[in-house]
């Protein structure tokens, strides 16, 4: 193949209580990427959305992550990147991830798959780094394995793929931005015993309930005492969403990522699409424009939409 078209998921990042650690993939939204292999060293980006994205690949995330991958591949060979974005940049849906992500996958498909996934994670970190600041792969990784991701570490990486639960997600996206660097750093720098004793149990029973399929185990565990409760304030409308979501038959949520988009989990599609129109009057009151979407969550990452 000397050309290839493919997909790449929006992401939700965190799922609450696992700051850093988990992410999943979702099927909607995507962005679509173009690569070509060329003959001759280099990095040729055009961007064809709205975003105004810089197109110097020493500034574009995508750029950066590809010429991680190229200064370690052996031969000599360039790359053409089309882009069209769908996730906005900033929306909490791992819209750096994917523009980081895509290029080293579509280029690793390129190249034979050259590499292993766990190394197109590490290029693919290098463009995150540029966007929050600090390298971290809770979007990435879904994004890249699919499903839903466990990182237990990031040096070495060590990566473990989990049990995606048949869970419909709802997703409202407020149309403010909050930026990932500016979300981290109101964090808190010292927690308490008490907290991070709760937050160590919530992030277990998240995970048995992955591995179990216990869906009220899920539920009961998407609870952060730490993380959300800090960013909060970025995001108007957050508790009455996840207070109105719940009383509508939602299993769970939180903010996706740094926000300020804001995912809620049900069992049922029709419940699912409930909790789309509560998202709807909530911030329809609130005067703030947004975005929904009514998804599920995407098995398989990464998709090849056509190749020649």
């Amino acid at each position: 193949m000397k050309k290839i078209k493919i997909s790449i998921p929006a992401t939700v990042s965190n799922l609450v209580c696992g700051y850093d650690i988990l992410g999943l993939a979702l099927q909607y939204p995507c962005d679509i990427m173009e690569l070509e292999m060329l003959d001759e060293p280099g990095i040729f980006i055009t961007h064809i959305d709205e975003f105004g994205l810089p197109e110097d690949p020493t500034l574009n995330l995508s750029g950066i992550a590809l010429q991680a991958l190229l200064n370690d591949y052996t031969s000599p060979v360039g790359f053409r990147l089309t882009i069209e974005k769908k996730i906005k940049p900033g929306s909490g849906l791992g819209s750096s991830a994917a523009a980081a992500a895509g290029a080293v996958i579509g280029a690793n498909f390129l190249l034979n798959n050259f590499y292993s996934k766990e190394e197109l994670v590490e290029f693919a970190m290098e463009g995150e780094k540029i966007a929050s600041g600090v390298k971290h792969a809770d979007n990435l990784a879904p994004c890249i394995y699919g499903g839903v991701t466990l990182i237990r570490s990031l040096e070495p990486i060590d990566i473990i793929p989990m049990p995606s639960p048949e869970l419909f997600v709802t997703v409202v996206h407020p149309q403010i931005e909050v930026k990932t660097s500016e979300a981290r750093n109101i964090l808190p720098k010292n927690i308490s015993l008490k907290d991070a004793t709760t937050q160590w149990a919530n992030v277990a029973g998240l995970i048995a309930g992955f591995y179990s399929n216990n869906i009220p185990l899920i539920g009961r565990s998407l609870v952060d005492v730490i993380i959300e409760p800090a960013r909060a304030a970025l995001i108007p409308g957050l508790e009455e969403v996840k207070r109105k979501c719940m009383e509508h038959g939602a299993v769970g949520g939180g903010i996706s990522g740094s926000g300020p988009s804001i995912f809620m989990f049900s069992q049922m599609e029709n419940v699912a699409w409930k909790i789309e129109k509560q998202m709807m009057e909530i911030y329809t009151n609130l005067g703030i424009p947004f975005k929904t979407y009514v998804t599920t969550i995407n098995p398989e990452g990464v998709k090849i939409i056509s190749s020649e």
